[in-house]
């Protein structure tokens, strides 16, 4: 039988990063997202609802994510569903969902304007975005074919 387990959100952080490194020197970053839907209803209200997920980042993108995002500043994540199981103290069994990164993305600018550019997850801390590869495989241009003519044909 085959199996997905895949979540993209997009939302604000709920809470600043909670930062923590284990013996074995593996860092450990949790944090809140608030994910807003708006909708309308059958008599023509619009409402809102909010989802709240708690979130678990690991490694060098919980070092990034703990330096660079605080509360209220927005997010785009991409992990997978984790069922967390325990016993509670009054000894009834517990359980909670949530995510476990796994990429993630910055949305919007630096203090929540659009210039500065988005930065991925990838572990890449420049303050400017990484040079851009020249394509290597287009095809030549036609003999006596216009460049400029042929960049204005291609959609991309």
């Amino acid at each position: 039988m085959a199996n997905f387990n895949k979540v993209i959100l997009m939302g604000n952080l709920t809470r600043d990063p909670e930062l923590r490194v284990t013996p074995g020197g593996l860092a450990i970053c949790k944090f809140g997202l608030a994910v807003n839907r708006q909708y309308t209803t059958k008599d023509g209200e619009k409402r809102e609802e909010t989802t709240f997920v708690d979130i678990d980042a690991f490694g060098r993108q919980a070092e990034t994510i703990s330096k660079y995002v605080q509360k209220g500043r927005p997010l785009m994540v991409e992990g997978r569903l984790r069922l967390d199981q325990w016993e509670g103290k009054d000894g009834e069994k517990r359980s909670k969902l949530n995510v476990v990164l796994e990429n993630f993305q910055f949305v919007g600018g630096r203090d929540d304007q659009s210039e500065g550019g988005d930065r991925s997850g990838s572990g890449y801390e420049s303050s400017s975005p990484p040079p851009r590869k020249a394509r290597q495989d287009t095809a030549p241009a036609p003999d006596g074919a216009d460049d400029d003519v042929l960049d204005d044909d291609v959609p991309f």
